[in-house]
């Protein structure tokens, strides 16, 4: 999209706020299985890792959209950029239908009101890495810039 710049000057930052934000879901997820080993995968309890409600499916999905975010990160050549819009919209969705379903028999991932508000942050932040860290060459980036100015 054209009112979304290219080579930021922010790039490097934006794009190591989504590998900490991959960081912080795989330590939620390792802690969250740790602390329901032995579980059923959907259990609905009491059970929480760094103060949210989880259970053993919301573990394994945490790890793996930590390690789906690391390895974009890696790969770079704006896979990153991808992954993190993507997942972004992805933890949005989840917590506003964690949101949802919190006090019904439908909270297959044990949410809680910590849950909802911290997944909707991280959710946030990789949106804005994502829109935000676009790599291009110098006329693309130029063709932004100007686009932006067109529309202002």
């Amino acid at each position: 999209m054209a009112h979304f710049p290219v080579n930021h000057p922010l790039r490097p930052t934006y794009r190591a706020l989504g590998g900490l934000t991959g960081l912080y879901l795989i330590v939620f997820g390792i802690l969250g299985l740790i602390e329901t080993s032995g579980e059923e995968f959907f259990a609905q309890n009491d059970a929480e890792a760094l103060w949210q409600g989880t259970n053993l499916g919301h573990s394994v999905i945490s790890i793996a959209a930590g390690l789906i975010i690391l390895i974009g990160i890696g790969i770079g050549r704006n896979v990153d950029a991808a992954i993190h819009k993507w997942l972004g919209y992805g933890l949005s969705a989840l917590s506003l239908a964690g949101l949802a379903v919190m006090r019904t028999d439908a909270n297959y991932l044990n949410f809680t009101m910590p849950t909802v508000i911290v997944t909707m942050a991280l959710g946030l932040v990789l949106l804005t890495a994502g829109m935000y860290g676009k790599l291009g060459t110098h006329e693309q980036a130029e063709a932004s810039r100007q686009a932006r100015l067109f529309l202002e």
